[in-house]
């Protein structure tokens, strides 16, 4: 696995550090706590163990897992249990290469250009992990525990974490002690991070102080419950210093807020020969053309190797990738262009592309500290640019409709059923409408992540059954009952049979979050549409797994008996100029019929941005053609699709909802 480049004064730090671990006597025999099963109490008695204020131990434990275990299941960088222990042997194991380089979706999406088939991503350096990336090593050294354990228990794990805490203050002259001042321990805080910068350890640092001052209480992934008292503390930030980290320029033009750590690694604009180019377009949004979608994606490969993908010309391009272990960030386009990420012409046009070094279905979970540096960002894009924080406007890869018939089925599905969609939405601070009832005619997709555990196969082996774990989506069934088939997505499998549990098989799913219409109810079971169809979950008054809500639904017109459903909004044939390929209005496989009500997310005007050349130079480059066609988006089945305003009447969902 690739991790982030050090610099030599840093690459001395840490190999020092884990010689210093390496030599370290282990704590004699009975020196540590007795165990206990309540997990406040491993964190106090680890706490006190090594030295460590307990709210200092509490805060960077929960910025890096929320305090969950995980079942003892790495995170995308390789960090195990409570304190993130990391050993990035087992990711650099995992097969990965997936959603940028397999299957048939062309990532720029646009039918008027050559299908863009990327290369096969590049082979991971085998150069072993740095330091940072290998705590594990230096816990087991520090605390005497087998690196087994200290990955799998999370008594042990929390060990561990406090030893290397304490390690990490001692190094810096800093003192030492459960009743220390938690002010001085912003370096080793700092430090814990793992972070190749001054900028991101210290923006780390931040959020674990500021998580203490505002206090943090919730039950773990095992039924622990944990609490966080609130406490003011002014950290001494000069303590950063003696780490020896680079400092990052930040150019004028950078796009993220101060608070959190970026850089600009650009992505080339070139021509290669054949007339292609690579590997984005330039615009100048939002005045050229307004942009409605923030893309959630996952990278399926290590922070260097996506880095490498998205500064090869002849390869991809997104506008942000954010780092597992820290939650850094690097731009690589400008906001005001048009970045090559979803797959779909329309939305790229129309969006801005975010990558999460990370796998939609490894085994393995995002963390804390890159869930809330994504969430800083996408909020301040999304203030900035007039983009709503809701699920019609920030949406997953796996949303993202195809363009046409012949491309539905090869369109990507990360970030999967492992994206903690209401977790994040909190973070955002995004506002929730909770005013609904049955009779309101909306359901929003809302279960609990942590219990929500559906029984998906294949994460790591196709066909073998994947480790339980937490997921925002719902399985959606065609009668309510829990035998029942799953759902048909008749694009995925047309020969109508139901659609499976495999975790890549999005036909028959729903995500927290997503708005559907209500279209019955009984017992435990409530359907909404969704592709055509009545689909069912369980949604028991005991334990909800939706909430209801209210808006606009979608119906066809009085006299309609089916209208016609799209992948993308474009304008009609005779609003093209001369020199310009129409793009073709054309539906998908699926049809709306009379009596079918979708949740409608937006009213959008018919738009195609034309891009072809590297200098602008072919008829009507670098414009917006627009037409009469108006367009609304509804939520029509785990993806957002579109429907022809003309062939839909729109209505307050109360009256769309079944009496």
């Amino acid at each position: 696995m690739h991790h982030p480049t050090l610099s030599a004064g840093r690459r001395a730090l840490l190999a020092a550090a884990v010689v210093a671990a390496a030599t370290a006597v282990p704590p004699p025999a009975g020196a540590a706590a007795a165990p206990t099963a309540d997990r406040q109490q491993q964190y106090a008695a680890a706490a006190a163990e090594y030295g460590v204020p307990t709210d200092v131990l509490l805060g960077v434990s929960y910025l890096e897992s929320r305090w969950d275990s995980n079942a003892g299941t790495p995170s995308t960088s390789g960090g195990y249990g409570p304190m993130h222990l990391t050993d990035a042997r087992h990711v650099a194991a995992l097969p990965g290469g997936g959603h940028h380089d397999a299957g048939t979706e062309d990532p720029r999406g646009d039918g008027s250009r050559p299908t863009l088939a990327p290369a096969p991503r590049p082979a991971d350096d085998p150069a072993p992990p740095a330091a940072a990336l290998q705590t594990v090593d230096a816990a087991a050294a520090l605390t005497g525990a087998a690196p087994d354990s200290l990955r799998t228990d999370a008594d042990v794990n929390i060990r561990g974490g406090a030893a290397l805490l304490a390690s990490y203050q001692r190094e810096l002259g800093a003192p030492v002690g459960a009743g220390t001042d938690p002010a001085t321990w912003y370096g080793a805080v700092a430090r814990y991070a793992g972070a190749d910068s001054a900028d991101a350890a210290a923006a780390f640092a931040d959020e674990v102080f500021t998580t203490i001052g505002t206090g943090e209480s919730r039950v773990t992934d095992d039924g622990q419950r944990i609490t966080l008292p609130a406490r003011t503390i002014r950290p001494e930030r000069s303590w950063l210093d003696r780490l020896g980290l680079r400092r990052l320029a930040r150019p004028d033009g950078l796009e993220c807020p101060r608070t959190i750590s970026c850089e600009w690694i650009p992505a080339p604009y070139a021509a290669f020969g054949d007339g292609d180019y690579g590997n984005h377009d330039l615009s100048d949004r939002p005045g050229r053309q307004k942009i409605e979608y923030i893309v959630i994606h996952d990278t399926e490969a290590s922070w260097a190797t996506t880095l490498k993908l998205v500064q090869d010309p002849t390869y991809v391009s997104w506008h942000y990738s954010l780092r597992s272990v820290d939650g850094h960030v690097a731009q690589h386009v400008q906001t005001k262009d048009v970045a090559w990420h979803a797959g779909n012409w329309y939305v790229n046009a129309k969006s801005v592309g975010l990558e999460h070094e990370g796998f939609a279905a490894q085994g393995t979970w995002y963390t804390e500290a890159m869930y809330r540096t994504s969430a800083k960002l996408v909020r301040h894009l999304a203030l900035r640019l007039g983009i709503p924080l809701d699920r019609q406007h920030i949406i997953g890869h796996d949303n993202v409709p195809g363009t046409t018939a012949a491309t539905v089925r090869g369109m990507h599905w990360d970030t999967g059923p492992y994206w903690d969609w209401t977790h994040y939405f909190e973070l955002l601070h995004a506002p929730r409408l909770d005013t609904g009832t049955p009779a309101t005619g909306l359901v929003r997709i809302d279960p609990d992540f942590a219990t929500n555990q559906p029984a998906f196969i294949g994460c790591v082996t196709a066909g073998v059954p994947c480790a339980p774990r937490g997921s925002s989506a719902v399985v959606l069934r065609s009668a309510p009952s829990a035998d029942a088939p799953l759902v048909n997505d008749i694009a995925l499998r047309p020969d109508g049979t139901p659609n499976t549990m495999e975790v890549s098989d999005h036909g028959a799913r729903a995500s927290a979050g997503q708005t559907y219409a209500l279209a019955g109810r009984q017992g435990d079971w409530t359907a909404i549409w969704y592709l055509g169809q009545r689909a069912w979950f369980h949604n028991p008054a005991s334990a909800p797994t939706a909430s209801w809500t209210v808006g606009l639904v979608a119906t066809p017109k009085p006299g309609r008996a089916t209208i016609p459903v799209y992948g993308r909004a474009y304008p009609e044939q005779a609003a093209y100029p001369a020199g310009v390929p129409y793009q073709e209005i054309s539906p998908l496989q699926y049809t709306l019929a009379a009596g079918q009500r979708y949740a409608v997310g937006a009213v959008l005007a018919g738009e195609y941005y034309r891009a072809s050349t590297v200098d602008g130079s072919s008829p009507g480059d670098w414009t917006v053609i627009r037409g009469k066609n108006r367009y609304a988006q509804i939520q029509f089945g785990h993806r957002i699709m579109y429907v022809d305003l003309a062939d839909v009447q729109l209505l307050p969902s109360p009256l769309g909802a079944p009496r």
